[in-house]
C-alpha cells in the first residue's frame, strides 16, 4: 500500500501478529480534549487503498481502557478510492481532560476487503427460522 507521510513516519505493526498498524497524530500544537469533547485529529497521512479493501479505523486498546479515547464513530471506513488526509474523530468518554501530542499514536488501521453487493428491489424475502425477530430476541 502506497503512503505519503507529511512526518515523514512511516505507520507500523507493533507485533508480529498484529492486525492493524498504528497510526500517529500529526499536530502543530498539542490537542486537548476535555470529558464529552470531540475532535478530528489529523495524521498527515495520506493511503493509496487497493481496490476492493477498504482500511478500516479503530480505536487503540490502551487509550481506550487507561483514558476513555475512542473514535466517534466507533469504526471509521477509509474507501479505496479516498485519496485526502486520514484524520480521526477522536472522544474522550473518560472523566477527565486528555492531552494528544505530536507523534502520538492514536489510532489503529486494519485493512480488509470488501464484497460490493448486487442490490435488487424485491417485494418480498425468503422465510428463514429468525424472521423478524430483532433485538434480544433469544433472550439475555
Amino acid at each position: 500500500m502506497n503512503i505519503i507521510s507529511k512526518s515523514g513516519r512511516l505507520p507500523e505493526y507493533k507485533t508480529k501478529g498484529a492486525s492493524g498498524f498504528d497510526i500517529q497524530a500529526y499536530l502543530d500544537e498539542p490537542v486537548t480534549l476535555k470529558p464529552g469533547e470531540r475532535k478530528l485529529v489529523p495524521t498527515g497521512l495520506f493511503f493509496e487503498i487497493p481496490e476492493g479493501c477498504e482500511a478500516q479505523v479503530r480505536a487503540r486498546s490502551g487509550l481506550a481502557i487507561k483514558h476513555g479515547i475512542g473514535l466517534v464513530n466507533s469504526i471509521g471506513t477509509i474507501d479505496s478510492d479516498y485519496r485526502g488526509e486520514i484524520k480521526v474523530p477522536l472522544i474522550n468518554f473518560g472523566d477527565e481532560e486528555f492531552t494528544i501530542k505530536d507523534g502520538e499514536r492514536i489510532a489503529q488501521v486494519v485493512l480488509m476487503p470488501v464484497i460490493r453487493a448486487e442490490l435488487h428491489l424485491s417485494d418480498e424475502l425468503s422465510d428463514t427460522d429468525r424472521g423478524e425477530g430483532g433485538f434480544g430476541h433469544t433472550g439475555v
